[in-house]
């Protein structure tokens, strides 16, 4: 009982209340990804406070192939790359997680995870970014270890 009471008051704490973000809540930056596979654009929802990244895609149903979501900066204090780990507790859809070091390269891909599991992804290395994308599409898009991923918050 104790575990369900932390977990719902980190989900109230969060804003993860169940609903899909208002529109007007929702910054959009296309995030470029450029490898051996070619490069591709992703239309990406900016998740850069605390509470956006708890939430992340939790409850999210209706990924299209070229959405995504950026966790940048990571961590959300802007301090130093480090270590991470996700989960996918209250994500409904399997998910392509991309863990981006400080210099725009991906350091790994933990491709297709599983729906609402509680066990830990972690990123391997430190990392400043981490991007989602809708699972199997990292693979679909030949993306890879090592691929340079870029962005821009500014005007978004």
């Amino acid at each position: 009982m104790k575990k369900v009471a932390t977990v719902i008051a980190l989900l109230a704490l969060a804003g993860c209340d169940g609903r899909q973000p208002e529109a007007d809540d929702v910054r959009i930056v296309p995030v470029r990804i450029d490898g051996a596979g070619g490069s591709h654009v992703f239309r990406a929802e900016l998740a850069q406070t605390a509470a956006e990244q708890a939430r992340g895609l939790m409850f999210r149903t209706n990924l299209v192939a070229d959405s995504a979501m950026l966790f940048a900066p990571y961590p959300p204090d802007g301090g130093e790359p480090r270590e991470t780990s996700f989960w996918m507790k209250n994500t409904p859809t399997s998910l392509d997680i991309l863990f981006i070091r400080a210099d725009g390269t991906i350091a790994r891909i933990a491709e297709n995870t599983v729906p609402f599991s509680e066990a830990s992804v972690p990123s391997g290395e430190p990392v400043s970014a981490v991007l989602e994308l809708r699972g199997g599409r990292a693979s679909e898009l030949g993306i890879g270890e090592g691929d340079r991923v870029s962005w821009s918050t500014t005007g978004s």
